[in-house]
């Protein structure tokens, strides 16, 4: 699997903390109700329709040019990725079956893999990985709503932002049927940014990150801009101060990828970005492991998920204080019908 692994720079809220941390968001104010443009006064519902066929008609126009002088790294890059997709499919990896009859999970095998997940960390402070499974890491999650927000470069036409959309906000219902915290796609103001771009995109994202996700160190920045071919995606998530609770989060995703390794770095990175932090290579079925062997979340991921906001747990728990309520919860869960 070497060469076809996505990493995940998740940094661990210790060492976030000692970062530049996004300022709190501004308290809202009340706003009077927007008024219709002169222009829109009085629009038919022909003059609209027409005029979202030609916003539709300008942005396929600028994906076409986007594609057309997207460099020659950027389409090399299509094509490893279409290779990279078929030769992990012809090895048997990327399955989407969710309750795997070949890999039974127990409640010892759920509670060591919610620990090496959800309670160590894959990169340290510096953005190395970390050996032997990585560092003990304080439990976290989020305590507001996630609010997930696409941002498209402009390789992406129309068609496929509306599928991206679907597919995000189908996949946003079942983290929060899993979870039983908030989570929802959002036409702006998200605080889970997931961003689709072109190598070319990608490069030049410096100044658009530093605005969508206020605060955001600028080697984690770097990592994006320098992302190793490798990595289909990444995602990092951010916290305010030393609270061991996530405010902000940014996942990239290459718009280079085919439509499977797409759906699969939905998966794992918006899943992960959940506070699902590190990857384990003993995790199964598990899209956290770097093997690739599961493309899709698993029933067992889900298991991982519903622990992880139970509130039993509490987030900064060590494993010594959590992994004793795990066993419980996982004993509980696996007792229940699957």
């Amino acid at each position: 699997m070497t060469g076809f692994w996505r990493s995940l720079p998740l940094l661990g809220l210790l060492t976030l903390a000692a970062c530049q941390a996004p300022a709190p968001a501004p308290q809202a104010t009340p706003s009077p109700r927007p008024q219709p443009r002169p222009e829109e006064a009085g629009a038919s519902q022909a003059e609209l329709r027409k005029a979202r066929a030609e916003r539709n008609r300008a942005a396929n126009a600028a994906a076409a040019e986007a594609l057309t002088k997207a460099s020659l790294a950027s389409n090399a890059q299509r094509d490893f990725y279409a290779r990279a997709e078929l030769a992990l499919r012809d090895r048997g990896r990327l399955r989407r079956d969710r309750v795997p009859q070949d890999a039974p999970i127990d409640v010892e095998t759920l509670t060591r893999n919610f620990v090496a997940i959800a309670l160590r960390d894959e990169y340290g402070s510096g953005g190395m990985r970390a050996t032997g499974g990585g560092g003990p890491a304080p439990l976290r999650r989020w305590g507001e709503p996630v609010r997930l927000q696409m941002e498209f470069g402009t390789v992406v036409d129309v068609a496929a932002r509306r599928a991206y959309r679907v597919e995000v906000s189908q996949f946003a219902a079942r983290l929060a049927g899993a979870t039983g915290h908030p989570v929802s796609l959002a036409e702006g103001n998200g605080n889970f940014v997931v961003m689709v771009l072109s190598d070319d995109e990608r490069r030049a994202i410096g100044p658009r990150l530093a605005q969508l996700v206020p605060g955001i160190p600028p080697q984690d920045i770097a990592v994006m801009q320098g992302l190793d071919p490798d990595n289909f995606c990444t995602v990092f998530a951010y916290s305010r101060g030393a609270e061991p609770v996530y405010s902000n989060a940014v996942a990239l995703i290459r718009a280079e990828l085919p439509p499977l390794l797409q759906t699969s770095c939905i998966h794992e990175e918006l899943a992960q970005g959940m506070g699902l932090a590190n990857d384990s290579p003993a995790a199964r079925p598990s899209v956290f492991n770097d093997d690739e062997e599961f493309a899709l979340l698993t029933r067992h991921d889900e298991l991982l998920l519903q622990i992880l906001y139970d509130p039993r747990l509490r987030p900064g728990m060590t494993q010594a204080e959590a992994e004793p309520i795990v066993r419980q919860i996982a004993g509980e869960l696996l007792a229940q019908s699957i």
